[in-house]
This record gives structure tokens, sequence and C-alpha cells, in this order.
């Protein structure tokens, strides 16, 4: 059984290196690796219809195979110069009354009930955009408009932020670094332009707009060698930021921006996020009260001692924990076919059961790299 975390890492490194590849203005390797994306994207939805991201994910196929077709017409339009091609932003927007093409905008499921710890995590979102969504009257001195969540990968950021358009009854759009940058210069700032005309109109309508970014460091961080409409579209982000953080705007507009690699931002990108939270791994107390909501409809037996589960688990990411306990259903489903048994019921999950898949899966997060991020903690941190 092929675990969720996986399948997302793959289908953002594949995605990433279909970036990589339409920036060196190789088009069929881009093309290559974006299908390679959705292969795994495909994994996820076609195994795991409940998972809560699901749905993003179907979006996002969707978006990816428009990417496709297009990068196949580029295909067939390189110029004979090899030169790169300019395209205008001035004035070509329209009027920002629809989401732009790349953009996911499907309102998530998932709510802060449904996210176990992350407690003050949580408290940092409230105060930074639930309460100012709910009284803006009650902070005359503005309110953070950006929010960068950081730690390992699979601790929950993309849920959180997932979680937060629930909270203030907002619109949630998606954005992804495959389908933002380009190497035909112009068109990525041109993206970002279009991106915050939707939000800041939608804003102006009434209903608050949250702009998640994830893998931020792919479309902010600083590389070394880079194109120059690389740095335009940062520059153009920054300038957006600035925009919707001006103290006499009262727009609810906010950005959420999640990385395992914050040490990869420009220090004037890091400024614009007045809210940099780190996501650790889960407590002891946050492992337990994970492996109560992932077992809540199966069948434990009576040996499974969860508190005692919960401390062997010390140092597993909350994707971790979620695929130990599928693969440890799965040794009673698999029990179930190899007998023949198609029409009974698996048996009870029983201690050994865990314990036996322990054995065999170590955290997926080094131990050396949790150092890297309290460093960084301690230089950056603004909850």
């Amino acid at each position: 059984m092929r675990a969720v975390p996986y399948l997302e890492g793959s289908a953002k490194k594949y995605a990433l290196a279909a970036v990589d590849a339409e920036k060196r203005g190789d088009y069929e390797a881009a093309i290559v690796n974006l299908n390679k994306a959705i292969e795994y994207l495909t994994e996820i939805v076609r195994n795991y219809p409940d998972y809560p991201l699901a749905h993003i994910y179907r979006r996002l196929i969707a978006q990816y195979r428009r990417k496709v077709k297009d990068l196949e017409k580029k295909a067939r339009m390189i110029p004979a110069s090899g030169d790169e091609v300019y395209v205008d932003t001035q004035e070509k927007d329209g009027g920002g009354d629809e989401a732009p093409e790349f953009v996911l905008k499907e309102k998530p499921s998932v709510t802060f009930d449904d996210i176990a710890g992350l407690e003050e995590a949580k408290k940092a979102i409230r105060e930074a955009i639930v309460f100012p969504v709910k009284r803006p009257d009650l902070f005359p001195l503005g309110w953070p408009r950006g929010i960068l969540l950081y730690g390992p990968p699979g601790t929950g950021k993309t849920m959180l932020a997932s979680a937060v358009a629930n909270e203030i009854d907002g619109e949630f759009l998606y954005v992804d670094a495959a389908n933002i940058m380009s190497k035909w210069l112009g068109e990525g700032e041109k993206n970002v332009k279009k991106l915050f005309n939707y939000a800041r109109n939608k804003a102006k309508e009434g209903k608050p707009v949250v702009i998640f970014i994830d893998e931020v460091d792919a479309l902010l961080g600083v590389h070394g060698s880079e194109v120059g409409g690389e740095v335009r579209v940062r520059n153009q982000f920054l300038k957006e930021m600035d925009g919707i953080q001006d103290k006499g705007s009262r727009l609810h507009v906010y950005v959420i921006a999640a990385t395992n690699k914050p040490w990869k931002l420009d220090e004037p990108f890091i400024r614009r996020f007045q809210k940099r939270i780190y996501v650790p791994l889960p407590s002891r107390e946050t492992r337990r009260r994970m492996l109560e909501m992932y077992t809540r409809k199966l069948r434990l037996a009576s040996d499974v001692d969860l508190d005692r589960l919960a401390e062997m688990l010390e140092g597993y990411t909350g994707s971790d924990i979620a695929d130990i306990v599928r693969e440890a259903y799965m040794v009673t489903v698999r029990e179930l076919f190899e007998k023949g048994k198609v029409d009974g019921e698996p048996r009870p999950i029983t201690m050994s059961d865990f314990q036996e898949i322990l054995r065999r899966r170590r955290p997926s997060v080094d131990h050396r790299l949790l150092k890297t991020y309290e460093e960084w903690t301690e230089r950056f941190a603004a909850v």
C-alpha cells in the first residue's frame, strides 16, 4: 500500500522538475515530469478518496493536464533564435472578476477540529485572521496579512491553511509553483498580478480571501542560477504583498505560505510574513489524539494500548502516523483475502500488528534536520 506522504512528495518533486525543465526551454522534459506528477496525484485520489485534500488534488490534476497542453503548444512554437519572448503585463489582466486559470478555487472541507494538536499555530492564525475578519473594528492599527508556516514535511501545514477558509467562511485560492512560473518572460509576474487583482476584487465584495502558496521556496527562494523572469516574479510578489499590507487597507486578503525549507527564502520575503510559525513534529499528547482519530472507524484488539503506542511513535510525523495505521489495518485486510473470505470482516488490529510495522518503518524526518529548523526558528520565528 503506497503511502500518501510518499505520493504527495513524489508529485511535488516531479512538478518542480517540470518547472526547472520549462525554465531551460526543455518542454519535452517538462511534459514528461508533469505527467509523472499527474500519475502520483491520481494514485492519491483513486486510493484515498476520503483524504481531506483529495478534492484539491483532483482540481490540481485538471490544472496540470491543461499545463501539459500549454507546454505541448510551446514545444511547437520555440523561437528559432532561442530568445525568450516577453509578454506585456500592463493593463491586460482584465478586471480580475474571474479566478486565474492557474488557481484552484475550491473551498476545502477540513476544519481546525480535524487537526490534532498544533494549538499554538491555531491560536496565532485565529489572532491574525479569524479575529480581524469577525471584528475589524477592534484592530485600528491593522492586522497581519502574511503568515509563513514552516517545518518538516507531513506535519499538517497544508491542512492548517485549508482549515482557515472554513473558520472565516472565505474563499481559498491554492497556488502551485508549476502553474505560476514560466520560461516566457513577463508571464510569471502577470500571473501574480492577476492573482492579487482577483483576491482584492473578491475582498471588496465582502468575501475574505486566503491565498495559499505551497512549497513557497520554489517560487520565492533564491537559487544559484536564475533567469530574469524569476527575479521579476519575486519583485512583483513583493509589490503585491506590500499592497495588501498597506496600513490604510482594510481588505481581508491574506497570504499563507508553507515551506519545508525556510532557509531558502530571501530575507525581504521573510519580512513580508509578519507571522512565522513553526509547525513541529507532534507531541506525545497529539500523537495519542491522532491515533484516536485514525482508529475511530477501525476494530482494535483489547491488547492495543494507545498510550504506549503514542510513546513508540516519537519522532514520527502526522503523515507517518496516519500511514502506519493504514498499513496495520491492511495487514488484517490482506489476511482476509489470502484466506479467501472475501465476504467476511477483517479481524481486529492487534498491538503486534503495529509493532511489526514499526520494526520496518522508520520516521521520515532525520533528527539532524530538526536541529536546522530549531536554529532557523531562533533567528526568524514570529508567532
